[in-house]
C-alpha cells in the first residue's frame, strides 16, 4: 500500500540495510516524525497517484511476469551461535488475524529456542488477549480500537500515544529483533522507530504493495531487514525493489486437514460474508438475495452460513431476519472447516478465507461490494494485478468467479457460476484440477515454523543493543 513515485523505488539495489546506528532522538520527537511523515504521505497522496496510473500498464506487466514465478518455500539455515542469555524478542500485531500469526509465532519461537537447548526468550509484544495469554507483556492493545471501527482521523491521537509508549520501551528493553505481523500501516512506522534506536527488524506477511500503491516499497525497503512473504511471487517482486524476502509458505495452510470430499459426499452452498463489520453489512444482504434465486432453480438447496467469531452472532442473525433467511439459512458459528469439508460450493467475499476454501478444493464465486463511486472508480484503476483474489492470482488464470463492484452487480452470472458449481461433476472435477495446482505453489504447511527460524537467524545475527 519519493521524489517521485517509483524512480527511487526501482533504482534501490544491493544488500538489506545494515542495523541503523543508535540515535539519541526522543521517543516523543520519533512519534512526532511519523505524523509529519503522515501528513506529507497524505498530501502527496494525488500526485503520486497520477503518476501511477501514468505508468500503470508497465507496472501491471511487471506484476504479471512476478506472478508466473514458481518458487519453493525458503527455510532458514541455522542460526549464529545463541547467546547463553535469553533472546529479547518484539512481537506486534493490530488485529485478530494477525494477532492468531503473532501468537503462533511467539509459540514456535519458544520451541526453536527450547529444541537448540537455548534458554526461553523474553518476548514483550504489542497485542490482545490471546498474547496476553501466553504469559507475554504487551505494551498496548491496538487490536481494541481496531474492532471499535473508528474512523482514522479519530483514531489518530490513540496510534500516537501507543507509538509514544512502545518506542520508550523498545529504548529500554532493546530487543535483539522486532517482528510485526501484517498490518503495515501502523507498523511500517513502528520498524522505523526501532530502526532508528539500531534495532534488527524482520516483518511476517508481507504487504501486498505489489496490488496496490507500490510507491510504500521504498519507505518499506528502509526500515525491514528481512520481509517473511506468504506468496511465492512476492519476493522476485520485492526483490526488484530492493527488499530481501523470503518466501516461508501461508500461516492458513493448516496441517492434520483431512483430504478433500468427494463430491457424492457433499452438498449444499456456503455463504462467507467477511468478519468485519462494515463488510458483513455490505456483503450479506446481496448474498442472501443471490442465494435465494438460486434455490428457485435448485429447490431444497442447503444454505449454510459458517463463521468462526461468535460475537458476530448478533449481526449476523439480523442480517437473516431482515432478508428473511432464518428458515432456510443455517447460521453454524466455530467449526469453520467442518463446514467447508461437507459444502459443495462458496458464495465469498475476498481474503485469507479463500485459502480455507482452497483446503477443501471448494468452487467459489467470490465478490466484493464497494461501498463509493470513488471506491468503485478506484477500483479497476489503482489494482496493479490482472485478479484481486489470491487463488486467481495463484492459477495465473480465473479459477474462481470474481467481481468487484458496487449497487446490485452481476447477480445473474454469480447464480449461474454457482448452479454450474453445485451441479456439474465433470466441471468441478476440472476446477478442483485447476486448485491441486494452486495448492502445490503454496507448498506445505509450516510456514510459521519457517517465519520463526529467519527470526531467529536475523536474532543471533546481530544483538541490537
Amino acid at each position: 500500500m519519493k521524489p517521485s513515485m517509483l524512480e527511487a523505488v526501482e533504482t534501490a539495489r544491493g544488500a538489506p540495510p545494515a542495523p541503523a546506528q543508535r540515535r539519541t532522538r526522543s521517543p516523543a520527537l520519533a512519534v512526532a516524525g511519523e505524523l509529519a511523515r503522515a501528513g506529507a504521505d497524505a498530501l502527496l497522496l494525488a500526485p503520486r497517484t497520477a503518476l501511477f496510473l501514468a505508468r500503470a500498464p508497465t507496472l501491471r506487466a511487471a506484476v504479471r511476469a512476478d506472478l508466473a514465478e514458481r518458487r519453493a518455500v525458503e527455510d532458514a539455515p541455522p542460526p549464529r551461535a545463541l547467546p547463553a542469555r535469553p533472546l529479547r524478542l518484539f512481537l506486534a500485531s493490530a488485529e485478530p488475524s494477525g494477532e492468531r500469526h503473532a501468537v503462533h509465532l511467539a509459540q514456535a519461537l519458544r520451541a526453536e529456542l527450547a529444541r537448540a537447548g537455548a534458554p526461553p526468550p523474553e518476548i514483550l509484544a504489542l497485542g490482545g488477549e490471546r498474547t496476553r495469554a501466553l504469559g507475554i507483556e504487551t505494551v498496548g492493545d491496538p487490536l481494541e480500537r481496531a474492532a471499535m471501527g473508528a474512523d482514522p482521523l479519530r483514531s489518530l491521537p490513540f496510534y500516537a500515544s501507543l507509538l509514544a509508549r512502545t518506542a520508550a520501551r523498545l529504548e529500554a528493553f532493546r530487543p535483539d529483533a522486532c517482528v510485526p505481523v501484517d498490518s503495515p500501516a501502523l507498523h511500517v512506522p513502528l520498524l522505523r522507530i526501532a530502526r532508528g534506536q539500531g534495532l534488527r527488524t524482520a516483518h511476517f506477511v508481507a504487504p501486498q504493495y505489489w496490488g496496490w500503491a507500490p510507491w510504500r516499497v521504498d519507505g518499506y525497503r528502509r526500515v525491514v531487514e528481512h520481509a517473511l512473504a506468504i506468496l511465492p511471487f512476492e519476493p522476485a517482486w520485492f526483490a526488484r525493489h530492493g527488499v530481501r524476502a523470503s518466501f516461508v509458505g501461508h500461516p492458513e495452510l493448516e496441517a492434520g486437514l483431512a483430504a478433500p470430499l468427494p463430491d457424492e459426499q457433499r452438498a449444499g452452498l456456503v455463504l462467507l460474508p467477511g468478519s468485519r463489520s462494515g463488510v458483513i453489512a455490505r456483503n450479506l444482504p446481496w448474498m442472501l438475495a443471490a442465494a435465494a434465486e438460486l434455490r428457485t432453480r435448485l429447490p431444497g438447496l442447503e444454505v449454510v452460513l459458517p463463521h468462526d467469531r461468535a460475537d458476530r452472532r448478533a449481526e449476523l442473525e439480523a442480517g437473516l431476519r431482515a432478508a428473511g433467511a432464518t428458515g432456510w439459512v443455517r447460521l453454524a458459528l466455530g467449526d469453520l472447516h467442518g463446514e467447508l469439508a461437507g459444502a459443495r460450493a462458496a458464495l465469498s467475499v475476498s481474503g485469507t478465507i479463500l485459502i480455507d476454501l482452497l483446503q477443501h478444493r471448494l468452487p467459489a464465486a467470490v465478490i466484493y461490494r464497494l461501498g463509493s463511486r470513488l471506491a468503485a472508480w478506484a477500483a479497476p484503476h489503482a489494482l496493479t494485478v490482472p485478479w484481486f483474489s489470491s487463488v486467481n492470482l495463484l492459477a495465473g488464470r480465473p479459477v474462481y468467479f470474481e467481481a468487484c463492484f458496487r449497487g446490485q452487480g452481476p447477480r445473474a452470472e454469480v447464480v449461474a457460476y454457482l448452479e454450474r458449481a453445485l451441479t456439474q461433476p465433470a466441471w468441478c472435477a476440472e476446477t478442483r484440477a485447476a486448485l491441486d495446482d494452486v495448492a502445490a505453489r503454496l507448498g506445505p504447511p509450516g510456514a510459521v515454523e519457517r517465519a520463526a527460524r529467519h527470526v531467529l537467524a536475523l536474532a543471533s545475527g546481530g544483538a541490537g543493543r
